[in-house]
């Protein structure tokens, strides 16, 4: 009834100018439609204010949190080239840095040129003890920042500059190929640290994955039986001819 009810206010709402109209927008209001458009006004501004909506997302954000955390760490486990500037020759160097697959150990070395693919632990020279680092510093405050001017004036590579400081005066300089790059490096040292990420890039992660994870909880799930157990397992086909290799 109060579906029925909802699509004759609603009907009326368009101000029809004949019974006609007024029929025809009746049928337009189906029971999904008026689903819909609950499902709609559930997700404006206002809803979002109410005290119930505002603990389910206080409830939901650590766990996107911990979630894009993972996703920084998987992102240094994998590695990346940075180059390597210099203010002497004008022929780039470059180097690799990846996190070790149990977060414990940063391993770094030079290259000859850029790879076309993931460098192995094994081939990377140098090793950094993450117990050892003491702090992740950017921009203008990284040491070779400071050191070459020619680098300080320039605005691009600046906001692409990273340092991880460790031991007493020692540090590891990097200069981030984009910005997608130099936030994930950033948010993950941080996050091994056990520091805030803070980049743009994961506010707007928690923005989406937050909305998205909010519209699932939020929906409309009556009349929907859901099972108390998986779906059987099908059996295997009779043969794999629709299987590919594709090496």
């Amino acid at each position: 009834m109060q579906v029925v009810r909802e699509q004759i206010m609603r009907a009326l709402t368009l101000k029809p100018n004949s019974l006609d109209q007024f029929k025809s927008r009746l049928q337009n209001l189906s029971y999904t439609e008026i689903l819909k458009i609950r499902q709609s006004e559930r997700m404006n501004q206002e809803d979002f204010q109410s005290r119930p909506i505002l603990e389910l997302r206080e409830k939901i954000q650590p766990e996107i949190m911990e979630l894009i955390k993972q996703q920084r760490l998987n992102r240094l486990c994998d590695g990346t080239c940075f180059r390597k500037i210099s203010s002497r020759r004008r022929q780039d160097k470059f180097w690799y840095c990846r996190l070790s697959p149990n977060h414990k150990v940063l391993h770094y070395g030079d290259l000859e040129e850029s790879p076309q693919g993931e460098v192995p632990h094994d081939s990377l020279q140098d090793k950094l003890p993450v117990a050892d680092i003491k702090a992740v510093v950017t921009g203008k405050d990284c040491p070779h920042m400071k050191e070459k001017g020619a680098l300080k004036q320039n605005k691009e590579v600046l906001e692409l500059a990273f340092s991880v400081l460790y031991e007493s005066d020692e540090y590891l300089n990097f200069i981030a190929p984009d910005k997608h790059e130099y936030c994930m490096w950033t948010d993950g040292l941080n996050a091994l640290l056990g520091k805030e990420m803070t980049s743009e890039f994961t506010k707007s992660d928690m923005d989406t994955l937050l909305s998205m994870e909010m519209k699932l909880r939020l929906l409309d799930l009556e009349n929907i039986q859901i099972p108390e157990a998986p779906p059987p397992i099908p059996k295997e086909p009779s043969n794999y001819d629709f299987v590919y290799d594709c090496n």
